[in-house]
């Protein structure tokens, strides 16, 4: 991004929300101001009906039956005031839907760009609502509030001409009281903002406690909190009612002041005008017009509350949806990135060190997670990491992939820093499964094939197979057609492991990184994958995460961390011999498989149970 790139993107964030529209509005120039000619056409067709109406009345008051002009004419601009306003608002309401799924499309591309340090800061329930109900709010703005805005605003405008036309004495009686009504309509307008932008923030915490309780019901229940966590709910909806009812309330402040100006408005005319007719200064037909005229002008008034609310709720919307894409992503292409022509495999790591985001003061500097971390890795190797709980394990395969973005000159793939590698190339080629398996609510076989779905079905059980589920599918009723529901609810824990093994195993790309994917299925499953695995991976590297030392022992080297540092490093059999840390893993879990395995002989477990 270039120097005068950052002064443009500087220039928006200052602006209002709602000039950031503009230029959404303007894409859209001929539908938007189409509609907008097509209404206002209406209005000045419906301003000459009154006209006609005047040249009605006053024949009839003078005993002239010559009523078939008036008439028709205003049976004319009827019809074409129909037409007129059913297209008008039709286009305005498109433009108003188009940007909206404009701004909807552009919110969810920007949320694939952004990285951990940003989801840790937004809860899903509150990005939910901003997606739903914050860009609705903006559509209503746009489809009606503009319109509201312009039309009603050219309708008084057009109503107060013809009102002078009609008597000057009459419509310069109602100047003097406008500017104290607009000051008060405004001080209740900008109190409207300040409750809109309170109640949706309000949406978005119950959203997300919704959302959270609903993705954590087997814990809710498991632990018999179901009234805990429903008084919490009550008690965030009673906030948000709270919220919701001052809005409601001030809105209905500001309706009611707009109905009161024009009653008010009205028995001042009614009772100047009527003293005119009575005089006879002006005619009964003049009298008449002008009091229509007087309805048109003061239309915007009478909608003025329901437009200053539009805009008020819409403008809180936008600067909550411009709150997230202004976040730049935290992980992007270096300028000067070029991929590789071919990935060989081979990745060295020269003194690396990560520190994650710290969120209070004593860890301003983050939390460090990995020190001073130095490897190579041949193309064709197969390495494991073992370690501890919290040695940094999870995270260093995390800046493998940039999930997590590492120093620069620190990660190389062949020979290449991986910063000046395009992020596509490096996520499309090195595959990360997690250790938190996901899977999608949707067939199990889709899950499996989701980086191609067009992929033959041969493929995907040849990967099931390879990940020890095909067995386990072939039970189910449907097969690859299961549906696994909502982040694989249907299925074990191991099952879910297994089958994300299937999904990162069905890429075949030259490196692939295995985050502790085995330690929800038992030992023997683990054997079978893990010997089917060195075959199906030859010449291809494999860098797996485990804190068993039954599965690093099928590695070609191992790595031992120990609070984010290598505290040994080599083959199966030397690290034994060196008896340092990873001796003494080997020791601890043969004693537990040891006691596994006695309690399994008498009964008080079964004998794939792990304790």
């Amino acid at each position: 991004m270039d120097i005068s790139q950052a002064s443009t993107k500087a220039k928006d964030r200052n602006r209002h929300p709602l000039w950031r529209l503009v230029p959404m509005v303007q894409r859209h120039g001929w539908r938007f101001w189409g509609g907008m000619s097509l209404i206002n056409t209406g209005r000045l067709l419906e301003a000459f009906m009154p006209l006609f109406l005047k040249m009605g009345i006053d024949r009839i008051a003078a005993g002239d039956t010559r009523l078939a002009l008036p008439a028709l004419a205003i049976l004319g601009l009827m019809f074409l005031r129909y037409w007129a306003f059913n297209f008008g608002r039709r286009y305005v309401r498109e433009v108003g839907v188009e940007i909206a799924f404009e701004l909807r499309q552009r919110l969810y591309w920007h949320l694939q760009l952004m990285g951990p340090r940003f989801f840790s800061g937004f809860t899903t329930g509150d990005l939910m609502a901003r997606a739903i109900n914050d860009i609705s709010l903006i559509r209503q703005m746009i489809g009606m509030g503009t319109r509201l805005l312009f039309v009603l605003g050219f309708s008084g405008i057009v109503a107060f001409i013809f009102m002078l036309n009609q008597s000057a004495s009459l419509t310069l009686l109602l100047l003097p009281g406008l500017p104290f009504f607009a000051i008060f309509g405004f001080i209740l307008a900008s109190r409207i903002f300040t409750q809109s932008t309170i109640v949706q923030e309000g949406f978005s915490t119950l959203s997300a406690q919704v959302q959270e309780n609903l993705n954590g019901i087997r814990t809710i229940q498991t632990h018999v909190q179901e009234e805990n966590e429903i008084n919490r709910l009550d008690a965030t909806s009673t906030r948000y009612a709270s919220d919701y009812y001052r809005l409601m309330f001030l809105n209905s402040a500001l309706n009611a002041w707009m109905l009161a100006i024009t009653g008010f408005t009205t028995l001042l005319i009614v009772g100047f005008g009527g003293a005119q007719v009575i005089a006879g200064t002006i005619s009964v037909g003049t009298f008449t017009a002008f009091i229509f005229y007087l309805g048109m002008m003061l239309s915007p008034v009478k909608e003025g509350g329901v437009m200053v609310t539009l805009f008020q709720r819409g403008g809180s919307a936008a600067a909550r949806i411009f709150e997230i894409l202004d976040r730049e992503p935290e992980i992007r292409d270096a300028e000067d990135a070029a991929p590789l022509d071919t990935i060989g495999g081979a990745i060295t790591v020269r003194d690396l060190s990560y520190a994650h985001a710290g969120r209070d003061a004593e860890h301003e500097g983050g939390w460090p997670a990995l020190k001073d971390i130095s490897f190579d890795i041949k193309p064709g190797e197969m390495i494991a990491v073992l370690g501890r709980v919290g040695s940094g394990k999870s995270t260093l395969l995390r800046l493998m992939v940039r999930l997590l973005d590492p120093a620069p000159g620190t990660i190389f793939l062949d020979g290449r820093d991986i910063r000046m590698l395009p992020l596509a190339q490096v996520r499309g080629q090195i595959t990360l499964v997690p250790q938190d398996p996901f899977l999608f609510g949707a067939q199990l076989g889709h899950n499996i094939s989701y980086d191609n779905p067009d992929r033959e079905v041969n493929e995907v059980w040849e990967a099931a197979q390879s990940a020890d589920l095909e067995t386990t599918i072939q039970r189910f009723p449907d097969r690859l057609e299961t549906q696994v529901g909502e982040r694989g609810v249907t299925l074990s824990g191991g099952q879910k492991q297994r089958a994300s093994l299937a999904r990162g195993l069905i890429r075949e790309t030259p490196v692939l990184l295995l985050d502790d994917c085995f330690s929800s299925v038992d030992t023997e499953t683990e054997e079978f994958i893990l010997s089917r695995l060195k075959k199906l991976r030859a010449g291809r590297t494999t860098l797996m995460v485990s804190h068993r030392v039954s599965t690093a022992r099928h590695a070609d080297r191992i790595i031992v961390l120990d609070e984010g540092r290598i505290a040994e490093m080599g083959t199966h059999q030397e690290l034994l011999a060196h008896k340092g840390l990873y001796a003494a893993l080997e020791r601890a879990q043969g004693q537990r498989s040891a006691l596994t395995l006695a309690l399994a002989e008498s009964g008080a477990i079964k004998a794939e149970d792990e304790i």
